[in-house]
């Protein structure tokens, strides 16, 4: 069954030093660091490789990011990829999927696909997910 955690998030984005590049490839690298609010409750670590072209807003983007989170009670890591493409005049898409067997703790298992909403500036997910049955329910507190 799939279930969905909602929330908001923070982010800091760093450029990162540049590293051996191959040549003719215009690529920039960047460290993400996020605070997860919510459903999701942790943080995030990841790195960013960009890559643009001569139109003015055309870019793209692939990262890997590491959360340390507790997912609707159940604590964990796992391991999401990032793909995404932006067109000039504001044409986004992206995929945030899972790392199939990324998952630790009350979270192995774990498979899903998150999905960032940016308004006025701030940063909201929705995250569908599936845990399989038997991993370990949260403790519930009375």
């Amino acid at each position: 069954m799939t279930t969905q955690a909602n929330g908001t998030f923070t982010v800091k984005v760093q450029p990162l030093p540049e590293d051996e590049k191959v040549p003719g490839v215009k690529v920039g690298r960047l460290s993400i660091d996020k605070v997860w609010m919510g459903d999701i409750v942790g943080t995030s670590k990841g790195e960013m490789m960009t890559g643009g072209t001569e139109v003015k807003g055309s870019a793209g983007y692939v990262a890997i990011e590491t959360m340390i989170v507790s997912v609707k009670g159940r604590q964990g890591t796992f391991t999401l990829m990032h793909h995404a493409t932006m067109k000039q005049g504001g044409d986004f898409k992206m995929l945030i999927n899972v790392i199939p067997d990324s998952g630790t703790g009350q979270l192995v298992g774990l498979a899903g696909a998150l999905t960032i909403i940016i308004e006025d500036g701030k940063h909201s997910y929705t995250f569908d997910y599936t845990v399989p049955e038997g991993t370990d329910e949260p403790e519930v507190l009375s």
